[in-house]
């Protein structure tokens, strides 16, 4: 793992995402490396390759400084704050740089009113709830695409386990602080294992959860190329993320799961429905 620090123009960033107004990165790349991440193209920003994903951290190490030097962007409004977007703000970095506990104590500080959202996969956000009790409007999602710890290490390996994630969400439930689940990408094989997708939803109910995102696996050409030998370890499930028209059928079904689901459950999908991509696999 190569670690690195750099220094930032701006941190602040208008988003594109369709839940956030602006996006916090205060990393460049990020060593849990995720084989399905759409990130992995931050790389041509630093001279590395989509296959360096997972290998290299560049910290952003006057990222608080900037921050509170461009917070009039946000001060007085409402627009909503994510953290983050093409890192994970809780990473084993932070626990050196402390770039994101630093930056939430300007939101706590500054008593921000807008919405403060935060994205990861690591419990070393648990260490920073009483600086997250301080922030008027805040909450904490976990990504979860499964609740087997195996797929975690197949497709996530140097990820926190599922197990520990779900453990989080608890902790943080129980300690007042408003949970979501970031259920994505949702693997179209799964559709044939209905089960393994319903226990998700089930345990994300009973950890305190009480809303989700939910988002189809990206088949762009380059995160296949780093997600294909997950896939072809499991011969029968590969033809689904290889074969565009039964990756579409399977969308539709999945689409119509969640939906069963969330109600089953009682829970509340944001932005009302599944999160798609356009691209889809070619035929091989």
């Amino acid at each position: 793992m190569a670690v690195g620090e750099i220094e930032c123009k701006s941190i602040l960033t208008k988003s594109k995402l369709p839940d956030a107004d602006y996006v916090i990165n205060p990393y460049v790349g990020c060593q849990f490396g995720c084989s399905y991440c759409y990130a992995s193209f931050m790389g041509r920003f630093n001279g590395h390759s989509i296959e360096d994903w997972g290998n290299y951290i560049y910290a952003k190490i006057n990222a608080p400084v900037v921050l509170k030097r461009e917070f009039r962007k946000i001060s007085g409004t409402k627009k909503k704050i994510l953290l983050s977007s093409v890192t994970d703000p809780y990473q084993g970095a932070e626990a050196h740089y402390h770039l994101t506990r630093q930056s939430l104590q300007i939101f706590a500080a500054e008593q921000y009113s807008g919405p403060v959202s935060i994205l990861t996969k690591s419990p070393l956000v648990l260490k920073d709830v009483s600086i997250l009790r301080q922030i008027p409007d805040v909450e904490v999602g976990m990504t979860v695409t499964s609740t087997d710890d195996s797929v975690s290490r197949s497709l996530e390996d140097q990820a926190p386990v599922v197990s520990t994630r779900l453990k989080t969400l608890g902790k943080l439930h129980d300690a007042g602080i408003k949970t979501y689940a970031f259920v994505g990408p949702i693997f179209p094989h799964l559709f044939l294992r209905v089960e393994k997708l319903e226990s998700l939803f089930q345990q994300l109910a009973e950890v305190g959860v009480s809303q989700v995102f939910a988002e189809h696996v990206n088949m762009s050409a380059y995160i296949l190329k780093r997600l294909a030998p997950a896939i072809d370890r499991d011969p029968s499930v590969a033809e689904f993320y290889r074969t565009p028209d039964k990756l579409k059928t399977l969308t539709k079904k999945i689409d119509a799961l969640v939906y069963d689901l969330v109600k089953k459950y009682g829970l509340q999908l944001r932005l009302n429905q599944p999160l798609h991509h356009s691209d889809l696999p070619k035929n091989t």
